[in-house]
């Protein structure tokens, strides 16, 4: 019994420090940049539109990589700037998106990759 009421002391004070305080923002405060932005995509074949599943997908100068899922689709949380994204996948000629600024909330980017021949 000791151990729910501690339980439920917690949760309670843990949902009060997480509370939305929304209300206690001044209406005349500007609104805050974007921490980060999530960029989202796809990558597929350039001939077909095949959607291609494990590519590489590498944010140039950072550890950030990912790769792109069952349909073709990959996402990458980033903060707000301009990158070099380089998409590679085995028998493909690699991908050099540059200069891709990324600004909004939310963001999306399709690459089409070329078989080497």
């Amino acid at each position: 019994m000791k151990k729910a009421f501690l339980s439920i002391v917690f949760f309670a004070f843990v949902g009060l420090l997480m509370a939305d305080n929304e209300g206690t923002k001044s209406p005349e405060a500007p609104a805050e940049p974007a921490a980060t932005v999530t960029l989202t995509g796809s990558v597929v074949d350039f001939t077909s539109g095949e959607a291609l599943t494990g590519v590489e997908v590498k944010v140039e100068g950072t550890d950030l990589t990912v790769y792109t899922d069952f349909d073709g689709n990959f996402e990458i949380t980033v903060k707000p700037g301009t990158y070099n994204l380089i998409a590679s996948y085995i028998s493909y000629k690699n991908s050099l998106v540059e200069n891709y600024r990324v600004e909004q909330t939310e963001d999306n980017l399709d690459i089409k990759l070329q078989e080497e021949k």
